[in-house]
């Protein structure tokens, strides 16, 4: 059961859904390349938008 604090992809804006949606199409071509490939920074991204959304939602 979710707890009241969590948050759903319904809680993103258009635009924060599109680029999340986004973002994890990068991260897919880049994790073909191999386990090797550095995918930090596209993650950095997608967990700040969330941090974001969960802001605007809690009103802080």
């Amino acid at each position: 059961m979710a707890k009241p604090d969590d948050f759903k992809f319904s809680d993103f804006t258009g635009t924060e859904k599109a680029r999340i949606v986004l973002l994890a199409a990068r991260m897919g071509w880049r994790g073909m390349a191999g386990p090797e490939v550095d995918i930090s920074d596209l993650k950095r991204k997608a967990e700040r938008i969330e941090k974001r959304a969960e802001r605007r939602k809690n009103g802080k």
